[in-house]
């Protein structure tokens, strides 16, 4: 039979596991600090490159740290109309996109959480949109739909294909699963029907996971430049990022009058890309500051909660 241990014993099993959670405390500490200056610094040297002169960044002086402090660039690079429109476009999308992908999400989340006899065909329906997931159409049969359609050249041909997001409703009904049915229940006792339960409490509970996906559908709509390349002919509805694809990938100067051309003579076409990289990424990043205390949360979507 086991011996109990003494209290001195005791002590330094205590100490041992201190110290070995210490270590493992450290490495974790460590090991995100570097994946973390991975995704930081990247981002800091092209902050730089953009305030620094064209000289200082076609020489590859700038690091950290802007070299011979300038403007130049974004003035450049806000002077210009075909930005300010292509971000209207890519503000649009989201003012659209993100709450018609919530709303679709929600409508469709719902029935799928459900067990299988309160919904027949459940496993039906839920496979049918699992499968998208996996296989699709093809781009040519996605491009003529939307042209027999007539949507090209419009705002809804960058929004409606992918108004139901598929992941989105699969960790949203397994939110919904965690629910505990005794509030769907009440709610039903009380007389309250599908849609008045929906919105009156499994909508006000899973805001952590709304924002979170709501975060996840701003960045797919912000971040999406192939579509617009595809499917807009008219270049000044470009989405912000097809804008700047053109500019910093194909370098197309095919839209810029004479004018302009002479000033971006002037620039260094590193400054000026970096420059517009930065502007396309800064109000996603300034919109996650927001919505980070929901992310946090809604980030163990789907998991056990004690």
């Amino acid at each position: 039979m086991q011996q109990p241990l003494t209290p001195k014993q005791t002590d330094i099993t205590t100490v041992h596991r201190s110290k070995k959670f210490d270590g493992i405390s450290v490495l974790n500490a460590t090991f995100l600090i570097l994946v973390s200056l991975l995704c930081i610094l990247p981002l800091i040297h092209i902050i730089a490159v953009s305030f620094s002169s064209s000289a200082a960044a076609s020489a590859g002086y700038v690091r950290l740290w802007p070299v011979d402090f300038t403007f130049a660039s974004y003035m450049y690079t806000m002077s210009r109309t075909e930005f300010w429109q292509s971000m209207l476009v890519s503000l649009t999308r989201i003012g659209i996109g993100t709450p018609l992908n919530l709303l679709l999400t929600i409508l469709v989340a719902y029935p799928l959480s459900k067990e299988s006899h309160a919904l027949r065909f459940r496993s039906v329906y839920a496979w049918a949109f699992f499968v998208t997931m996996l296989f699709n159409g093809g781009l040519i049969p996605w491009y003529t739909t939307l042209k027999e359609y007539g949507l090209l050249d419009s705002i809804w041909a960058l929004v409606l294909p992918g108004a139901v997001p598929v992941f989105s409703v699969v960790l949203l009904l397994n939110f919904f699963r965690e629910i505990p049915k005794e509030l769907e229940e009440a709610a039903l006792i009380d007389g309250a029907g599908h849609f008045r339960t929906v919105w009156s409490i499994f909508v006000p509970i899973s805001k952590p996971a709304l924002a979170t996906l709501a975060l996840f559908s701003m960045v797919e709509h912000w971040n999406s430049w192939f579509d617009g390349l595809l499917l807009m002919g008219n270049p000044a509805n470009y989405p912000l990022q097809s804008y700047i694809q053109t500019i910093v990938i194909q370098q197309n100067l095919s839209n810029m009058s004479r004018d302009a051309m002479l000033d971006l003579a002037l620039i260094s076409d590193r400054t000026l890309k970096s420059s517009q990289i930065f502007l396309g990424s800064l109000p996603i990043i300034l919109a996650y500051p927001f919505l980070q205390k929901y992310f946090v949360k809604g980030i163990v979507l789907g998991s056990v909660k004690g």
